[in-house]
């Protein structure tokens, strides 16, 4: 069972109007338009393709990586997008869930280097507040993953907000060892989004000769040189770049670009870490460690926390039951809602209500009466009976407060229905019941889950009408 910091329910958001930007891709050279869109809850961030027949998209997720050679690349549907951790990086530090991004190249442009320009083009329209609950996850426990042969570890910790801490450390003079930490995702706009992606002038040279970097420039990157240069060398890459200026300052970076940090590049590190970790596909709260990381080990981690993830998915959804704390309908309460009496009355009492969700106990006994036939010998609560419990507790959500209390409920569709595990005296039942649409003309529509313990027991989405009783004419 989850304490409070470990379910933390939030709205999802999208944009507020479409934005768009256009530029360079540093790999490719060509020139990319990208145009972001708002999405439907639950979308999240999809790629779609609009220069390719059929338009096809792929989404931003572990699943799909296929490359991560200096940077990020995805492919699904015969659509391929490559360097988008920038982009992501800057979606996740604005609070953007739900986004189309419309692109008509292989590559998103790298601009300055940095998340920076992203941020502005979303801040520039804005971004709202969705119909529908963002649910993050937490962690079960502590998530490694080491790469001994590079050198780097990375490990995730329970925590209750989103905490980042990177070190990089690539034996170069220039460089030294350097630390930068974000310890609220709020502090990435200011703190993080504008740190600059960065290189060695070594690795620059190798980049060039081998076509690697047809869109790159001196001013969208910071070049480190952290070994002896000639002026040969800098006047070669002078010439590649077009530019006349270039040189190496006293602090050992490439055309005395000014840091806009003293330790940008670990920064930009941390960018890269926020940028990939939101592959992993679901919104998830825990304190990140990285030592030396990169986008293969980024992507790698990723994967490991989507897996944990998936596999104590339904332990997170297990709502807190405290029997100490008072309830917010106990049983007289209930009966002045419901219409319902013994021996059809299946709540006990109402332990949480908002407008979109409730949660009802029910507490199994031998006493029941349908124990009696169902089964002798090996007391089995029938499934049927645990759906109409679900379907009262939606009642109490969903019948307007009234104080004649001249409203009854009545089933239109059961879908989805399944029945994972026994209920059998002893049990305590939580039943916990969603509203997927908002509840128009007096139907509603939820999904209902009832868990005993950590366990899911049964699953169903249910549809009922609201009907106020005629009233009866003496």
């Amino acid at each position: 069972m989850l304490s409070d910091n470990q379910t933390n329910q939030e709205f999802q958001h999208t944009l507020t109007a479409e934005t768009s930007i256009s530029g360079v891709g540093i790999h490719s050279g060509q020139t990319v338009n990208i145009v972001l869109k708002p999405a439907d809850p639950n979308t999240g961030i999809v790629f779609q393709r609009v220069d390719l027949e059929g338009k096809p998209t792929v989404k931003a997720d572990v699943d799909n990586v296929i490359e991560t050679n200096r940077s990020t690349t995805i492919e699904a549907n015969g659509a391929r997008v490559s360097t988008i951790e920038h982009l992501m990086a800057a979606l996740v530090g604005c609070g953007v869930d739900n986004v189309l991004i419309e692109i008509d190249g292989v590559e998103i442009p790298i601009l300055d280097g940095s998340s920076a320009p992203f941020v502005e083009i979303i801040n520039k329209v804005g971004v709202k507040k969705q119909d529908a609950v963002k649910v993050y996850y937490t962690l079960q426990h502590n998530i490694t993953f080491v790469d001994e042969g590079k050198k780097v570890e990375m490990v995730a910790l329970p925590y209750h907000e989103y905490r980042v801490n990177t070190l990089i450390d690539f034996n170069s003079p220039v460089l030294g060892t350097q630390h930068a930490s974000m310890k609220h995702i709020s502090e990435f706009q200011e703190e993080i989004a504008s740190s600059r992606t960065f290189c060695f002038f070594h690795e620059l040279e190798f980049l060039i000769q081998n076509n690697l970097i047809k869109g790159g420039d001196i001013n969208n990157a910071i070049v480190v040189v952290d070994k002896p240069v000639s002026d040969e060398q800098v006047q070669r890459i002078s010439k590649v770049f077009q530019k006349e200026d270039v040189k190496v300052n006293e602090g050992g970076i490439l055309n005395n670009l000014d840091l806009r940090f003293p330790n940008e590049p670990a920064r930009h590190k941390l960018l890269d870490v926020i940028g990939d970790l939101a592959l992993v596909g679901f919104p998830f709260k825990a304190h990140i460690i990285a030592s030396r990381p990169g986008h293969a080990s980024n992507v790698e981690f990723a994967r490991k926390i989507k897996e944990h993830i998936k596999k104590n998915k339904h332990r997170q959804q297990v709502p807190q039951y405290d029997p100490n704390k008072p309830a917010v309908y106990d049983v007289h309460a209930i009966e002045k809602k419901l219409p319902h009496r013994y021996p059809f009355l299946l709540i006990d009492k109402v332990i949480e209500m908002t407008e979109k969700h409730v949660i009802a106990i029910k507490n199994v006994t031998y006493n029941e009466g349908f124990f009696q036939g169902h089964f002798p010998g090996n007391c089995v609560m029938p499934g049927v009976l645990q759906v109409e419990a679900l379907a009262q507790a939606g009642g109490i959500l969903c019948i307007p407060d009234d104080p004649d209390h001249d409203y009854d409920t009545y089933f239109l569709k059961v879908d989805n229905c399944k029945f994972k595990n026994k209920v059998v005296p002893g049990d305590t039942l939580i039943l916990k019941m969603e509203l997927m649409n908002p509840v128009r003309r007096g139907i509603c529509e939820m999904k209902g889950t009832i868990f005993v313990g950590e366990k899911i027991v049964a699953e169903a989405d249910l549809v009922a009408q609201i009907v106020k009783k005629p009233k009866v004419r003496v």
